[in-house]
């Protein structure tokens, strides 16, 4: 287990239990207790958590982890819903992506698909992002046209936000919107940590003819600070076969489509 996933681990063990001990952490991640140490170390030096005689606490319910850190987190159920949720799109198409790990595991499903690469004969697709390492991603595995919305680069999540993004925007029209989220409710809708975030996504929404959300079956049924959009924006809902049967139903009951990769 590298670092980040390791640093990973042990911020869900606290917002599991909200306190955890060097030999619990030790014992869990099967690794020493001079490394436990070191990572706590390390985690409260960045403010994520505070470190007690013995141990640590969370600083807080829920992490806006910084993306690095979540690579490790539902892996392989995310690399199946980039995978499904690139089938959803045309050649030709205008597509708008923000960030975060699902995300990029759909720009990586979209780059190697030769029909969305062609150029010349209307079939090479146009990408419209807001976040940094998803055009990276793009740019160097792919020849599709992209379009990156300008502002404040936020470190956590390489994700722009601000007016300066939220105005060009404002003046494209997307064909489909893929749209990873924090949380995902029924009642609730799409929801971001993040308020700047939340806001260019909601830009996004407001201007694509499809709006599909992407979002592993962790995310269902929680909520975040801001929200993105009501639930009756969203066209389709792409996840994992971790969703409950009954979690699934309300989705479709609310007039979503649910695919389950």
């Amino acid at each position: 287990m590298d670092r980040y996933a390791r640093w990973n681990a042990l911020l869900e063990l606290l917002t599991e239990s909200g306190r955890v001990t060097v030999e619990e952490a030790a014992e869990r991640l099967d690794v020493s207790q001079a490394t436990i140490r070191r990572d706590f170390d390390q985690l409260a030096q960045q403010q994520m958590i505070t470190r007690t005689r013995g141990g640590a606490v969370a600083n807080g319910v829920s992490y806006d982890l910084p993306l690095r850190y979540k690579s490790a987190k539902h892996s392989a159920e995310k690399q199946r819903i980039g995978e499904a949720a690139a089938q959803l799109v045309s050649p030709g198409a205008v597509v708008g992506l923000n960030g975060g790990t699902t995300i990029t595991e759909v720009a990586r499903a979209l780059a190697v698909r030769p029909d969305l690469n062609a150029v010349g004969d209307g079939s090479q697709l146009t990408v419209v992002t807001n976040a940094l390492n998803i055009a990276n991603e793009l740019l160097l595995r792919s020849r599709m046209k992209i379009v990156v919305a300008g502002g404040v680069v936020r470190p956590q999540s390489f994700e722009v936000v601000g007016p300066l993004g939220g105005a060009l925007l404002k003046e494209v029209t997307l064909d489909i919107a893929l749209l990873g989220v924090d949380a995902l409710d029924v009642e609730l809708g799409a929801a971001s940590h993040h308020e700047g975030e939340a806001a260019m996504n909601s830009l996004m929404v407001a201007r694509a003819k499809r709006v599909v959300v992407i979002a592993d079956s962790s995310k269902l049924g929680s909520h975040a600070f801001a929200r993105i959009c009501p639930i009756t924006q969203v066209e389709t809902l792409v996840t994992d076969s971790g969703a409950s049967s009954s979690t699934i139903a309300a989705f479709r009951e609310a007039g979503v489509d649910v695919i389950c990769a």
